[in-house]
């Protein structure tokens, strides 16, 4: 055997925090009894989910999940890290005490991603003097996180500052090894790059896994449009792995040969009136499960 990794699920296909109208009425309960009912062992923090140890705690112990991770919006580039550490604070105290290994941190100042009206070209690009400032804050601040037990897990993103493969390169050269990596197959593929590539780059920095697959058709027309996010989102751009063209046994294999242990999470954001959230979630789960079998991984419960 490869290795041992364990499959999670994230919260978003049954309430979107960007898109309230997509799932705005489905209960946490609901999303909860489905993924584990799907056959994931941990979920990811969503919109719907209370921020404090000891109310999140008994929840999810009802539903036999473990805590995996969960966003946090960035303010780096425009607060200072003590800040950053203090808005920060809640969320970092309940995964510390719930055993979340890692947070997922993305850097929002300038981002066009929760803005229906806006094109995704015009999102903000940085610097190469503010990838630096940047880097030597999140060092910092990822410094401070990994002292309290929980790995910062920075999420390249599209629309956001750290979009392409050249900006992931740039940031993660900017920073300290403190400073983690989340490697998305779905958003790297989206903007152009080779999550491939990004993965055997990085190798040392990759600690959290996303796993969603992109409909061509979709991302085609929303190049060829220069939609928005959220607006390619509805026209179903995303979908879990095994609904689309992203080879997910490649990646299996390459997260193999970089001795890649940990969660690996479905997060496939779409309209659950069109795209039922159990029903995706078991298919998506059975793809990723039978892939990284195929690697060589044992699937941990």
């Amino acid at each position: 055997m490869t290795g041992t990794i364990r499959l999670g699920v994230a919260p978003i296909a049954w309430s979107n925090s960007d898109l309230p109208e997509l799932g705005g009425d489905t209960s946490l309960e609901t999303c909860l009894t489905e993924s584990r009912a799907a056959g994931y062992s941990g979920t990811e923090t969503g919109v719907k989910f209370p921020m404090d140890a000891a109310t999140l705690g008994p929840i999810l112990r009802r539903h036999d999940l473990a805590l995996v991770s969960g966003w946090f919006s960035g303010r780096l580039l425009e607060l200072s890290v003590e800040e950053e550490q203090r808005r920060i604070e809640d969320q970092l105290a309940t995964f510390a005490a719930l055993g979340a290994p890692v947070l997922v941190y993305a850097e929002t100042t300038g981002s066009v991603q929760a803005r229906q009206d806006t094109p995704v070209s015009r999102r903000r690009r940085l610097s190469a003097e503010e990838f630096k400032v940047l880097g030597d804050k999140m060092t910092r601040l990822a410094r401070h996180m990994q002292a309290r037990g929980v790995r910062l897990a920075y999420h390249h993103h599209m629309a956001t500052v750290v979009e392409t493969d050249a900006e992931i390169d740039s940031l993660m050269a900017a920073t300290g090894e403190e400073v983690g990596l989340l490697v998305d197959s779905g958003h790297a593929c989206y903007a152009g790059g080779d999550w491939l590539a990004i993965t055997e780059r990085h190798a040392k920095r990759v600690v959290h896994v996303h796993c969603k697959d992109i409909r061509p058709a979709v991302m085609q027309q929303a190049r060829a449009q220069d939609m928005s996010f959220l607006n390619a989102i509805l026209a179903g751009v995303f979908t879990v792995p095994g609904d689309g063209f992203i080879d997910y046994d490649a990646f299996a294999r390459t997260l193999a040969r970089i001795g890649y242990s940990g969660w690996v999470v479905v997060e496939a954001e779409q309209d659950p009136a069109k795209a039922p959230p159990f029903e995706y979630a078991l298919k998506g789960r059975r793809h990723l499960a039978d892939a990284f079998t195929r690697a060589g991984y044992s699937i941990a419960q």
